[in-house]
């Protein structure tokens, strides 16, 4: 069963929570996050992005970034812009987009439920991303990004958080540039946390990582470096029920054909899609329906029957496409590693993939229809590993509303 417990977060005033509430450091690169706080002090990208106050071309994987996040972290501390709970507690975060509410339990899961498998994976993860995660939370002493979990409905959990919500008023309550509301409640009542507690030791046998594959791996070798903090024990996480959460497609873009002429790759796709010119860019409307844009047309794929199996990982479009279009045509077979393949979340939408394209930087793209989130809880219970980067989830939690000091 889960094992969560309440913690003393690291929070903003709140006057401050929207300044300081970021983006999660892995959805904006360098310049991105640069231009984000600009003119912003209080943003937590000084902490999680701190390479925007260093000079620009810094290796962002260097310890002098480290370092400047903690001093960054340890200086919004002493300025009294965070400051710690007096006493543990758990958190509601409620996001609200387009009209669509999600409400999650911020706490604190056990690293030993990661490695039991408690808590289930889904992706495999990447060294060097790892490694960076690592080696940021080992110089900050803190985890700043949230693990999006999930887990099946408990009817007890939804009534204890809908009625804390209905009788409490939020600590922090703001609508962020890009539209999206966030709403965060602090449960600090003894018999409630307790309650919320033995909820989740009973009746919640797993929960599921949805979001922060690498933010989880990396926790859990912290703890493994850091033996005498109790804290590190534990990571920061989020868990919202799977009645609530909507997957969004994560698509792909390839640098080169493998050698192919545009004609060729199109003729080749022929053996297991078929392959119809759109007036209009595609937007995949099924299971097992793909577009491409290549040389500035968009394609639609459909894939022939027998071409997948129905195990629960061969059904998936990102198996299909991995297997019959990466591997089989273009020689993609590690996609953790080979640098001629990138992802690009439905979020940025069917333009972003477009302008990948025309740019040059890349010669094709791929749009999917996305996951589900029955399929990724079949996949996770049945110990399979999807290709990576197969689900996008947003809304997005901030980072900086809720930090966990190891």
């Amino acid at each position: 069963m889960a094992q969560i417990k309440p913690f003393r977060a690291l929070r903003p005033q709140q006057q401050l929570s929207q300044q300081v509430a970021s983006r999660p450091y892995d959805v904006l690169n360098s310049e991105e996050a640069r231009l984000e706080a600009a003119g912003n002090p209080f943003s937590f990208l000084h902490v999680t992005k701190s390479e925007i106050d260093l000079p620009a071309g810094i290796d962002i994987h260097s310890q002098d970034v480290y370092d400047r996040a903690k001093e960054n972290l340890q200086q919004f501390i002493k300025n009294g812009i965070l400051f710690r709970e007096e006493k543990a507690c758990y958190y509601i975060y409620e996001l609200v987009m387009k009209g669509r509410c999600q409400t999650g339990l911020v706490c604190v899961s056990a690293v030993a439920d990661y490695f039991a498998d408690v808590i289930k994976k889904h992706e495999f993860t990447r060294p060097e991303k790892e490694k960076d995660r690592i080696d940021h939370m080992r110089s900050i002493r803190a985890q700043t990004g949230n693990v999006f979990l999930a887990y099946r409905d408990v009817e007890e959990v939804n009534t204890l958080i809908g009625a804390w919500k209905d009788k409490h008023a939020p600590v922090y309550n703001f609508t962020a540039p890009d539209g999206i509301q966030h709403a965060v409640w602090v449960v600090n009542e003894g018999e409630v946390v307790d309650a919320i507690t033995t909820a989740f030791a009973q009746q919640v046998p797993f929960t599921y990582i949805a979001d922060g594959h690498h933010r989880a791996a990396s926790a859990a070798k912290v703890s493994k470096a850091l033996p005498d903090s109790e804290e590190a024990g534990y990571f920061l996480t989020t868990i919202f029920p799977a009645s609530e959460l909507a997957i969004l497609d994560y698509n792909r873009v390839v640098k080169d054909l493998n050698g192919l002429s545009a004609e060729k790759f199109l003729g080749s796709l022929q053996d297991d899609f078929y392959v119809t010119l759109s007036p209009e860019p595609v937007k995949p409307a099924r299971l097992h329906e793909f577009g491409l844009y290549l040389e500035g047309k968009w394609y639609i794929l459909t894939s022939r029957a027998g071409t997948w199996t129905e195990d629960p990982i061969g059904v998936l479009d990102v198996t299909i496409l991995s297997n019959n279009v990466l591997d089989k045509i273009l020689g993609i077979r590690d996609q953790r590693t080979d640098k001629r393949i990138d992802f690009v979340g439905g979020i940025r939408g069917i333009g972003e993939l477009e302008k990948r394209v025309n740019s040059g930087e890349m010669k094709a793209a791929f749009s999917l229809y996305p996951v589900t989130i029955e399929q990724l809880f079949a996949i996770a219970d049945s110990g399979e590993v999807m290709p990576p980067k197969s689900t996008w989830f947003e809304p997005k939690l901030r980072d900086g509303l809720l930090t966990h000091l190891i």
